[in-house]
């Protein structure tokens, strides 16, 4: 067992313990922005259809119900634009941190084998690559890479932590440059209902891929769009000939999704006005943040889309957050992110009104 965890990286949130005990000594309690986990309710319809497959006392499978896979296949054409998507072009998973952190092992991929993703990414690429014992390199343009040893290209847009938006032209000629060189192509696209700034595109979207699933696979969750995060509902859509046998390795790897949460995914996908009310809030909390932060003297870059701010006062990222939690304020270090984030912090929106505008007057006071 040591020899794996041997691979891995410090665990970056334990560093972040002592700052959380100085924000929570605050008079006013702590108001904790550092982790994008939901604290609204899980709409009511999804609630009932969980409750309602709740007597499951049989195995599910792992690529889900014939129920769930029509409710994957209509959202992903009707939201994401896809056409002609098949029952073979997608496959449920048990919470998108799981797929990506165990993705490189279930391709097969090992030592000599590179995997790429952004200089400014969530951790969990770069997890996923040391499991495998695969090299992981960062890029600022994939398409500077070596494509010679480059086996998988990970995407984010919208993107964790920065809000960044990669746009239409941008997908398309690195999907075009990744399908001449053989290289597969995933898009991890869990924040693509939250755009505010900017209107994200998917990698399935024709207009990027020429109308072709050949070597692109995105990646979507509906932790955050319907605040499921507790549920782990998450899905895949692309690629056939890459589902089909994760499809096989999962199954004799148990990987399945269970019974209630497939019934609660089918409801959650087949209403978009909860995903709209959400959105609202997201937006009245990220225009309270944004507005307090500058007032503040924070300048803020990118964050066009997604559940978080990324910003700085031209500092050390450890600075700035010791200065928030002195105000009882958490925020995550940018360099949890990778090393260009030093001089950033994360600011999450997932807090109460309550807490959000507990926030803004102690940043504006």
């Amino acid at each position: 067992m040591s020899a794996v965890s041997d691979r891995l990286p410090a665990f970056p949130w334990d560093k972040l313990e002592p700052y959380k005990k100085t924000a929570a000594a605050h008079p006013d309690g702590i108001v904790d922005l550092s982790v994008g986990t939901p604290v609204d309710p899980v709409p009511e319809h999804i609630q009932k259809a969980l409750i309602a497959a709740a007597d499951s006392p049989g195995y599910p499978t792992v690529w889900g119900t014939p129920e769930l896979r029509d409710a994957l296949t209509r959202w992903v054409e009707h939201r994401l634009g896809a056409r002609e998507v098949t029952h073979r072009h997608v496959l449920p998973v048990v919470g998108s941190k799981e797929l990506v952190a165990w993705l490189p092992t279930q391709l097969g991929l090992g030592p000599g084998d590179q995997v790429a993703f952004p200089r400014l990414a969530y951790p969990t690429y770069e997890v996923g690559a040391r499991l495998a014992r695969a090299e992981h390199v960062a890029y600022d343009d994939p398409t500077e890479l070596d494509p010679s040893r480059l086996k998988l290209l990970w995407l984010n847009s919208p993107s964790n932590p920065t809000g960044r938006v990669l746009a239409k032209e941008e997908l398309t000629r690195i999907v075009a440059w990744a399908r001449e060189h053989g290289v597969l192509v995933l898009s991890d696209e869990c924040y693509i209902e939250l755009g505010w700034e900017a209107d994200p595109v998917s990698v399935l979207h024709p207009d990027v891929n020429g109308g072709s699933y050949d070597g692109i696979v995105a990646v979507h969750s509906l932790s955050k769009r319907s605040n499921l995060a507790g549920y782990r509902a998450a899905f895949l859509a692309g690629d056939p000939a890459v589902l089909g046998p994760l499809l096989q390795i999962r199954k004799h790897g148990g990987m399945m999704t269970p019974s209630p949460t497939q019934a609660a995914v089918v409801a959650a996908l087949g209403d978009d006005e909860h995903v709209r009310v959400q959105r609202e809030r997201y937006a009245a909390r990220r225009t309270a943040l944004r507005d307090a932060l500058l007032a503040h003297g924070f300048r803020i870059e990118h964050s066009e889309a997604s559940l978080y701010l990324w910003a700085t006062r031209d500092e050390s990222c450890w600075d700035t957050v010791a200065h928030l939690a002195d105000r009882g304020i958490l925020v995550a270090p940018g360099d949890f992110y990778g090393p260009a984030g030093d001089r950033f912090v994360r600011v999450a929106l997932t807090a109460t009104d309550e807490r959000v505008r507990a926030a803004a007057a102690r940043l504006t006071a």
